[in-house]
């Protein structure tokens, strides 16, 4: 049987085709797993074209992709199918929609479901098949990736994405703590937060500066509410210092009732304000003005 699978590969392979089909021949294949902390990526290289990749980045499912290194692939929409082997009768292709495809040597990344679908029909034998026109002159142009091989491949990217952090730096660098109850101590959903928040720090070194912004509701009168707005910024700073931030990264502000996230017309909008907005930045970044805090809902 197994004997036979290669065989009617090799054949479904040396097929004439319309398009201009880019695919690796059969004992050539190969996967690549790399990553670490940050992102894992699964990929096969396609001869005389660039790669198809699976990309999953901390804290998001996978996307899928190619990497072109010459620029075939003209914009506008390309089809993304699971295609049925030859040797597999009565099966046929999975459409997946289309991918919006643009200049560049990624010219796309599907949505995390396309992938998904993708490596589920792997397993069972499927080829991811993308399918568009060439730049020039616009011939039908075809991209395959072949299942051979990826059973052992696909168990060794799974154990790099459960090395995965549970966040990445775009989810977190900018982050609300609450503090709905309305006092100026962490509670547990905060101390929560600020854990993960921290275990990214000392994975990625590059991020060097933490803005800490204290905000209050309009319950108080206004020195009140600018006092507990620092007192509110100062639990968070002292959190992080106390589990390793240097004290020198973090910038501290506090601004009372003036920055609302909502209108303080009843208590859950009044809950909402009573926040520190806490901002990520790397490197040598400028810091913002007081004046306008960034918010996150």
């Amino acid at each position: 049987m197994r004997l036979r699978y290669f065989a009617l590969l090799s054949l479904f392979a040396s097929l004439p085709a319309t398009a201009i089909t880019f695919q690796t021949r059969l004992e050539k294949v190969e996967w690549k797993v790399e990553g670490d902390q940050f992102e894992c990526r699964l990929a096969q290289p396609v001869t005389r074209f660039g790669s198809g990749e699976f990309v999953r980045r901390a804290g998001e499912q996978a996307t899928f992709r190619l990497k072109a290194g010459e620029r075939w692939m003209g914009p506008g929409s390309a089809t993304l199918l699971a295609a049925a082997a030859p040797w597999q009768p009565g099966r046929g292709d999975i459409s997946l929609g289309v991918v919006s495809v643009g200049s560049g040597e990624i010219p796309f990344n599907s949505s995390q479901q396309q992938a998904a679908r993708l490596l589920s029909g792997l397993l069972e034998g499927r080829s991811p098949v993308v399918r568009h026109r060439t730049q020039q002159g616009g011939e039908a142009l075809e991209v395959r990736l072949l299942p051979a091989k990826f059973e052992q491949a696909y168990n060794d990217y799974l154990a790099c994405t459960a090395k995965l952090l549970p966040v990445n730096f775009d989810q977190i660098k900018q982050a609300q703590i609450g503090f709905p109850s309305g006092g100026t101590a962490l509670d547990d959903l905060g101390r929560a937060k600020l854990d993960i928040i921290l275990q990214f720090l000392k994975a990625d070194p590059s991020v060097n500066r933490i803005l800490l912004d204290g905000h209050s509701d309009n319950s108080g009168n206004r020195l009140t509410n600018r006092d507990l707005s620092r007192r509110r910024a100062l639990a968070v700073q002292e959190y992080l210092q106390a589990n390793g931030v240097p004290a020198e990264q973090i910038t501290l502000r506090f601004h009372g009732e003036r920055y609302p996230l909502a209108p303080n017309t009843n208590e859950a909008n009044r809950a909402k304000n009573r926040r520190v907005t806490l901002r990520l930045e790397r490197e040598a970044q400028s810091v913002a003005p007081a004046a306008a805090p960034g918010e996150a809902s």
